[in-house]
Formats: structure tokens, C-alpha cells, sequence
């Protein structure tokens, strides 16, 4: 089955140069990009991904981290990969999200590694599955960021401010 999924290179792939590695990782899959863009991640963008996490020890520590807090460096690449199991196969290549127990040969485990806080700098994000996916990547994209007409959308008014250009 034809399907999306989000990926995030975190802070930490972005500073320490790993993106062109990762891509050239998650090219394997056989995959089409059909959305990319690199984001300033905002505390709701970030409490809004992550809400789910809301009650765990870590939930504050990672908030820092995806945010950019503990690496100085607050952007993130954010894709949509599209193609037949997108989601199996991308989890795959990413490997587990414990680092330590990711394989070697995957992003995790190449690239991944656990603070003494116990948070887990694992490199990338993946959607965990159809549903999740489909939450992240409406969180993360607009409609018309994204190639390929993905979930239902509809064109509306909006009077809201909006930075442009000069």
C-alpha cells in the first residue's frame, strides 16, 4: 500500500552535518519526496508533536532538544516520504529509537546516542504508523507544501497577519 511518512532530522543531525548521509540513508527505500522544508521549531509546534509524551519524565528535556536548546542550533529538516510502505521501510533504515539498541547499520545506531538525563539524541524522527503519520505531517505542512495531494483539503479564508517579503 502506497503511503506517507514524516521525517525529522533533528538539531543535532543538522549540526553536526549528517543530513546529506541520512538522505543518501533513506534514498535506499526507494522512496519519493514529496515534501521538504527546513523549520524553526516553535515550543507549540514542538508540545503539538509531541503531546502524546506529555507525561513522561523526559517530556520537558525533549522539548529542549527538538526546539534546539541543547545543541544551539534550533532547525530541523522536515520531509514527506511517499511510495509503497513508506512507514516499514523508513522505520527500518532509521533503526530502533533507543540508539543502544538500534543496529549499527541503521541512523539511530550510527548516529544516535542517550544523554545522562536518560534522553534519547537519536537523530531522526519517523511516524510510527498510518495514523500518526497522517497527525504529523498535517502539524508540519500546509496542503500546498506538499506535491502530491495527500489527505482531503479545502481552500478557506484566512485574515491573519503573515510575514512577507519586502
Amino acid at each position: 500500500m502506497e503511503e506517507a511518512t514524516l521525517v525529522i532530522v533533528k538539531p543535532d543531525g543538522l549540526k553536526k552535518s549528517l543530513t546529506g548521509d541520512i538522505l543518501s540513508r533513506l534514498s535506499k527505500a526507494g522512496l519519493r519526496i514529496i515534501g521538504a522544508k527546513v523549520v524553526k521549531v516553535s515550543l507549540e509546534l514542538a508540545e503539538q508533536h509531541y503531546h502524546h509524551l506529555k507525561d513522561k519524565l523526559f517530556y520537558k528535556e525533549l522539548i529542549k532538544y527538538i526546539t534546539g536548546q541543547l545543541h544551539g542550533e534550533n532547525r530541523v529538516l522536515a520531509l514527506v516520504y511517499y511510495g509503497e510502505s513508506a512507514i516499514k521501510k523508513v522505520r527500518e533504515i532509521a533503526g530502533t529509537t533507543n540508539p543502544e539498541e538500534a543496529e549499527p547499520t541503521s541512523i539511530r545506531g550510527a548516529y544516535g546516542r542517550i544523554l545522562t538525563s536518560g534522553l534519547y539524541e537519536n537523530v531522526i524522527h519517523a511516524s510510527s504508523n498510518l495514523q500518526e503519520a497522517e497527525r504529523e505531517i498535517k502539524l508540519w505542512f500546509e496542503p500546498e507544501e506538499i506535491v502530491y495531494p495527500l489527505y482531503p483539503a479545502r481552500i478557506t479564508e484566512v485574515s491573519s497577519k503573515k510575514k512577507v517579503w519586502l
